[in-house]
Formats: structure tokens, sequence, C-alpha cells
């Protein structure tokens, strides 16, 4: 019965407006990711981003449900051509864009990490770029830091430390925090 209860209180915790994308982005994160792919990091990461709104701008200008910026959408746009269309209004676009772009990040995040904490590198590079992550793993002066080596060197780099607490929350959030309420759209991490 608590198993249940837990169940239905995670679930209720997905926004209405959430579901009718269910389909659009399992079926997207499939294409990109395979029949394992990680449906429910990426979820919780749209609910972050832009609690499911296709119109959503943010206060610095990222737009739509993965919430693009602008230089972001026209960098993407060049890398594969299926986004060539810019359309960060798109539902159909967007996920492609989220699922294309955390894919090309999970591949640039040490292979000898786990698959969650390689994930945790995509989302902390989505969220703040994988410039500064690449030159914070390298301030650690190890060869092969850890994750949490290279957390802990957030903002000892090119990164203002200001920037550390909204970077480090932003993976703890979608992958601790949101994650649970979509496992019943597909696997998690």
């Amino acid at each position: 019965m608590a198993v249940a209860v837990a169940a239905s209180c995670a679930q209720a915790q997905v926004p209405q407006g959430a579901q009718q994308y269910r389909a659009l982005l399992v079926r997207t994160a499939h294409a990109s990711w395979g029949m394992d792919a990680p449906v429910a990091v990426f979820a919780a990461q749209v609910h972050q981003e832009s609690a499911w709104r296709a119109d959503a701008v943010s206060h610095v200008g990222a737009q739509g449900l993965a919430q693009f910026m602008p230089a972001t959408t026209k960098w993407i746009a060049g890398l594969h051509p299926d986004l060539a269309s810019q359309q960060p209004f798109n539902p159909a676009w967007s996920f492609r864009a989220l699922v294309t772009y955390d894919r090309w990040l999970y591949d640039r995040a040490p292979a000898r990490y786990s698959p969650h904490d390689r994930m945790w590198v995509a989302l902390r590079s989505y969220n703040g770029g994988l410039g500064h992550w690449q030159q914070e793993a390298a301030s650690t002066g190890l060869a092969q830091p850890s994750r949490a080596q290279v957390d802990a060197a957030c903002g000892k780099a090119r990164r203002a430390a200001v920037h550390c607490k909204e970077n480090l929350g932003y993976p703890h959030r979608i992958l601790v925090v949101i994650q649970p309420r979509y496992l019943q759209w597909g696997p998690g991490l």
C-alpha cells in the first residue's frame, strides 16, 4: 500500500500539461538514444527547464520546452540536419534538440564514469557549458578526476563561484528530485 501511495503522489507531481507530450518525448528519446534511453531524465529536464510550457521564454532569452538560447539553437542546427529549421517553440524540434544535445554532452563525459555520473556531467554542461566543466576538471590537477572531484573544483577555473550553486544544483534536482516522478514514462538513471 505504501508503494502505491508513493507512486500516486509522485505521479500527482507531474504537471497535467506534461501528459500531452509524453508519447512524443518517448519516441524522440528512443530514436536518438535507443530503447534504453533515459526517458525519465529527459522528462525531468523538461520539467525543470520549462515546466512543460512550449511558449516559455526565460529572463535571459532561453526559449521553448528545452530552453535553448538563440546561439545554442543556431549551433545545434549546424550539428544535426534534423534541427536545421531552428524552431525552439515547436515541441518536436525542442525534444529532438534536447535529447541530441544531451547525447552529444554525454558522449563527451569520461567513459570511465558510471552512466549516472556521465549524465550528471552532461546536465551540468547543458546548464553551464561543457567548456566550464572541462576547465574545472583540468583545474583539479588530476589525470582522471572523479565527478565529485570536478564538482568540488566548481568556480576554480573560468566559471565564477557565484554560479556553482545553480550549476551543481541543476543535475541534482533533475536526477534526484524530479526524475522519480517520471519513472513510469520510461527508464531513468
